[in-house]
């Protein structure tokens, strides 16, 4: 009796471990390894780290002062990385800037809060470039060669707040850029100087950012909150951001040649009554993108004669379709010179349906026009609107009279658009043949 008891627990014991070796799967638990296994619930020591040739892996978390990142090394963020205000952050051409994953309050950023400054001034042979630490890409190169466009949100992104004038709520001159909690004071943007001077930006691209920060709140992958004049942000590609490419939450600064491809979401968003020009643009929509264009006018009362200009732009689908502009919520500005798809345009009403209230049709189609459309292709103008009965039970249906108006001032004539050969050479799209 005693040699089977002995044999039933030899068995017992066996079939447990059995049953622990198929539960707790062993392998590469590191994501920044090469063979990471993301089922893996322990690690058996067989993570392949790759070396970074000619440089150091340097890390950045937290608050940081005045100081410059080099192309010789490779700059891995973790958390929200915040340069703190009266310091500058210089970025040299070439130097590439990895972000481990993360989300919620743990995603990876990198903040430029009021008052501090970033100059980033890549150049066409030698881009400054912000990616996730899953990339392979090794200084001096363009491109890694194991993410795609469809590797979207597996970092943050870029946050550059000033004081600038916003329209935030009513009575509001400052506000929280979204997704930062009220607690994180760095978060802050918005105020009264129209030349306010966050530093320079250009030739940079920013990868596979837009990491979920809360229940459908990414980041975007270029935030300018409340961004003054004094700035300069010029050759700026965004790419596989899971949010929208670039958002100006108010501000007054200006951008140029700007590339947004394959976001999740919108390519240019404006919010906020920003008060500036975004000037040779592209929006490249992939398979799982919004609208290429979502441009919004004041959200309150405090400041809300600003106007944003639009100038020589071009907005497709990857393959050749047509990406769409939705212009909403008060939309004020200036359209030149933008090819595109389906031009929407949002009208609002009242009191069951019965009357109009002021909405970005308003601005198209009154006497004196603040929403316009000169030179500019696109396939339709349509007359849309969010509208409900008192009730919220059934939706207004747009007047067919409102739909002729707005196709009485919105003529679509032949555009250039973009120069897309600004972007050859340099940008991730150009290099992967996504351009």
């Amino acid at each position: 009796m005693k040699t089977n008891t002995l044999k039933f627990g030899v068995m017992i014991m066996a079939a447990s471990l059995a049953l622990g070796t198929t539960s707790c799967k062993k392998g590469c638990t590191d994501p920044t390894a090469t063979n990471y296994d993301e089922k893996a619930k322990k690690d058996d020591g067989t993570c392949i780290i790759e070396t970074v040739d000619d440089g150091d892996v340097i890390q950045k978390a937290g608050f940081i002062q005045s100081e410059t990142w080099t192309s010789e090394n490779v700059y891995v963020l973790t958390g929200k990385v915040v340069v703190e205000s009266g310091h500058t952050l210089t970025i040299e051409p070439g130097t590439i800037i990895k972000a481990k994953e993360g989300s919620g309050t743990l995603a990876s950023a990198l903040v430029i809060r009021q008052g501090a400054k970033i100059n980033a001034v890549g150049t066409a042979s030698q881009p400054i470039i912000f990616t996730s630490i899953l990339d392979n890409i090794q200084p001096g190169e363009l491109t890694g060669t194991n993410l795609t466009e469809a590797d979207q949100g597996l970092w943050g992104g870029l946050v550059v707040l000033g004081y600038a004038p916003i329209s935030a709520a009513d009575g509001d001159v400052l506000a929280q850029i979204e997704g930062f909690p009220t607690t994180d004071d760095f978060g802050a943007f918005g105020g009264d100087n129209i030349a306010d001077n966050s530093g320079t930006m250009s030739y940079i691209s920013i990868r596979h950012g837009g990491a979920l920060i809360g229940a459908g709140n990414e980041i975007n992958g270029l935030t300018l909150g409340g961004v003054g004049n004094g700035t300069s942000i010029s050759n700026i590609e965004i790419i596989a951001n899971l949010d929208d490419g670039v958002e100006f939450f108010g501000g007054t600064v200006d951008a140029s040649n700007i590339l947004v491809g394959f976001q999740g979401d919108d390519g240019v968003d404006i919010d906020m009554n920003y008060e500036g020009t975004v000037s040779n643009f592209m929006v490249i929509n992939g398979s799982n993108s919004d609208e290429a264009l979502e441009i919004d006018g004041p959200e309150g009362s405090t400041y809300t004669n600003g106007f944003f200009a639009l100038e020589n732009g071009t907005v497709y689908t990857f393959g050749g379709t047509e990406a769409r502009g939705d212009f909403k919520s008060k939309a004020q500005g200036s359209i030149s010179n933008v090819k595109m798809g389906e031009a929407k345009i949002r009208a609002s009403y009242q009191n069951n349906c019965a009357d109009p209230k002021t909405d970005a049709f308003t601005y198209l189609t009154q006497a004196s026009p603040i929403l316009t459309f000169t030179g500019s292709e696109f396939t339709a103008a349509s007359v849309y609107t969010a509208s409900q009965d008192d009730a919220g039970v059934n939706d207004c249906t747009v007047p067919a009279a409102d739909q002729t108006a707005a196709e009485g001032v919105m003529t679509s004539t032949t555009a250039t658009g973009a120069s897309a050969s600004t972007f050859n050479g340099w940008t991730w799209c150009s290099v992967n043949g996504k351009l």
